[in-house]
């Protein structure tokens, strides 16, 4: 080989790490050109638009914490994941100003059930969610209340679910009654507040420690530990005492 192609090979192969050296630092960075989704090889990364978040979604839970092992139907779904990343947001018809994202990558998520697309994305499940989706979002490996947050102008309560005891002596479960879920019960959290058209943050007129009774089947069921809770935005929140 000639001393001008060896020269020739040397450029070639400095020009072809230059992508992936970091400016003032001598080590490379890890850079991903391309990914898998549904099977097949796609460009770059997959990355959300407007108010999208691409989460990956937790492993089907199939052991309880008492260790008892679920198998087939019995084991349990999660609507509940990772964000892996975030859309820059949607904007408003009419001013134009664009509504922040209430999630970063790397936190945790829970959703409807019924919400979001599912897709295979580099060998694992995700889902597709927009932003109002979330219903509580939490930071850890572990969905507890003290980690939990709700997002824009929704209240988390502790519902109310005191077993009721009729004349006859006979129990009855708040579940039974008349409406089919309970629709009290505590706040124990409360999310920042929606956006206004000029970008001001309307604050939510209930406090922590506060009782609220809501419409029936508004709220979203969300279990935390051993508790029932549930997610409720502020416009279907009918009283509080």
């Amino acid at each position: 080989m000639t001393k001008l192609s060896c020269c020739l090979l040397a450029l070639a192969a400095a020009q072809s790490c230059h992508a992936f050296v970091v400016p003032g630092n001598a080590q490379t960075s890890d850079v991903r050109l391309d990914a898998k989704l549904e099977g097949r090889d796609i460009d770059g990364v997959l990355t959300p638009t407007n108010n999208f978040v691409l989460v990956k979604v937790a492993d089907i839970q199939s052991e309880t914490e008492g260790g008892i092992l679920l198998t087939g139907s019995a084991k349990i779904k999660k609507t509940e994941g990772t964000v892996v990343s975030v859309g820059p947001g949607k904007t408003h018809q009419e001013s134009g100003l664009l509504f922040p994202m209430p999630v970063v990558a790397g936190e945790g998520v829970v959703y409807g059930k019924y919400d979001g697309t599912e897709i295979d994305y580099e060998n694992a499940k995700h889902a597709l969610i927009q932003d109002t989706d979330i219903l509580v979002k939490f930071t850890g490996d572990k969905l507890t209340l003290e980690a939990a947050d709700v997002v824009s102008d929704n209240v988390l309560v502790k519902v109310d679910a005191k077993e009721e005891e009729t004349a006859s002596g006979l129990v009855i479960a708040a579940t039974a009654k008349k409406g089919g879920r309970p629709s009290t019960g505590e706040v124990v959290k409360v999310g920042p507040g929606r956006m206004a058209a000029n970008g001001e943050i309307m604050t939510v007129d209930i406090g922590v420690g506060d009782f609220v009774k809501f419409r029936d089947f508004a709220g979203n069921e969300v279990k935390i530990g051993n508790d029932e809770y549930a997610v409720v935005r502020m416009t279907d929140i009918l009283a509080k005492f």
